[in-house]
């Protein structure tokens, strides 16, 4: 996955999220904090790969 991929998800997530509190729907913020940490997560991954493709590892 690539950086914005990973930055897509995190700003899909942010909006899940605020929607879930302006209905007040508890899962929905849920599932919105869930795909913004899968998106830091994977936007983290990215990072490290570039930082070791770079270092020649």
């Amino acid at each position: 996955m690539s950086k914005a991929k990973a930055k897509a998800k995190q700003v899909k997530g942010k909006l899940k999220e605020t929607t879930g509190k302006a209905v007040d729907d508890k899962s929905m913020q849920a599932e919105g904090r869930s795909e913004q940490i899968l998106g830091k997560v994977q936007e983290t991954a990215e990072k490290a790969s570039d930082r070791a493709k770079k270092s020649g590892r």
